[in-house]
């Protein structure tokens, strides 16, 4: 006669084995690691028996979830839900969350990281420099202004958006904020100048940095057509969702003509990006794109901390759920 009260599967794991979730989740859990982020590989026997589901990678559809016949909710490690069928959650009454609270200080270090290092052309002077052969100090990069006498535009002023802001402050950037869902009064509480329409910020601002999520109204927000309006020479990073810029044809168009200095990506819309000729350009060296393109590959959110706390945070979840029947941090479609 088994001990376990409960069964809660995980699709996938990119980090070892799911260990930290069973101590947290408890003596009484047995835990059914799929293993896998193929959708197609899950055994619906194996579905129907879960208790909960925590999800990483995987996408989670229809096929998946008709067969969720004793599931009380579905819970993603991660903050986004894109791969995540809505709908189909709730035409079953499965509830789902997901992990909001984790990664803050990483996002926002590491976008900062980039802002400050785009804003100081570090990555430029850096390849540039390889090939100075006579003179060294007099290669100053122009334009380059005091961080005083720039504008950075923060799209998105969440938890991760404000985390931003606040990092900015001592520096003496002026800082807008654009986030219609941000309360009147949000910008007084946090410290910037709100900024109503988005083709306010895009035009005003020096440095354009995105803290949004990707949903109907945002995907797509940077294309050919917004990315036409930003402030000639502007820097551009993104270490929300590849979605808000799923055009790379607009952003070389960008960088070829100048419109944009620079960009800093952390996120693509296809990860591994596919071939296309401005990431051709980018793993080439390409002399005209020196320093002007810095991708990493989604990893802004990562840091050792980080990791255990997104994965404790997602299983005590589960747990409040199972002991409580309540599932904190609910998303509704």
């Amino acid at each position: 006669m088994t001990d376990k009260r409960y069964v809660v599967g995980i699709t996938d794991h990119m980090i070892g084995t799911p260990e930290l979730e069973a101590e947290t989740l408890g003596a009484d859990v047995e835990i059914d690691f799929f293993a896998s982020t193929d959708e197609g590989s899950f055994d619906p026997q194996r579905l129907a028996r879960l208790d909960a589901l925590m999800v990483w990678g995987a996408r989670l559809s229809e096929r998946s979830v008709v067969h969720l016949t004793r599931c009380r909710g579905v819970v993603r490690y991660g903050v986004g839900y894109e791969k995540i069928d809505l709908p189909a959650l709730a035409a079953a009454g499965i509830p789902f969350a997901n992990n909001p609270d984790y990664g803050t200080e990483e996002v926002a270090d590491h976008a900062l990281a980039m802002i400050l290092s785009l804003h100081r052309r570090l990555w430029e002077h850096d390849a540039r420099a390889r090939g100075y052969e006579a003179g060294w100090q007099v290669h100053s990069l122009k334009p380059l202004p005091r961080s005083n006498r720039a504008t950075i535009g923060v799209v998105g002023v969440g938890r991760i958006g404000t985390a931003v802001v606040n990092r900015l402050k001592p520096f003496g950037f002026t800082i807008l904020g654009y986030d219609p869902l941000q309360p009147p009064g949000h910008e007084k509480a946090v410290g910037y100048e709100r900024v109503d329409r988005l083709d306010d910020i895009l035009s005003r601002s020096d440095i354009l940095t995105l803290h949004c999520p990707a949903t109907a109204e945002t995907q797509g927000l940077l294309d050919a057509d917004t990315l036409s309006r930003v402030k000639p020479g502007a820097i551009l990073v993104n270490t929300a969702r590849g979605e808000l810029l799923s055009d790379l044809d607009a952003l070389e168009n960008a960088l070829r003509s100048g419109r944009l200095a620079a960009a800093a990506i952390d996120t693509l819309a296809q990860e591994p990006p596919r071939q296309h000729p401005l990431l051709s350009a980018w793993r080439n060296r390409e002399e005209w794109l020196a320093g002007r393109l810095v991708i990493t590959p989604h990893n802004a959110f990562y840091s050792d901390h980080a990791a255990i706390e997104m994965r404790s945070n997602a299983a005590r979840t589960v747990r409040i759920l199972l002991d409580e029947g309540r599932l904190r941090n609910r998303i509704t479609a």
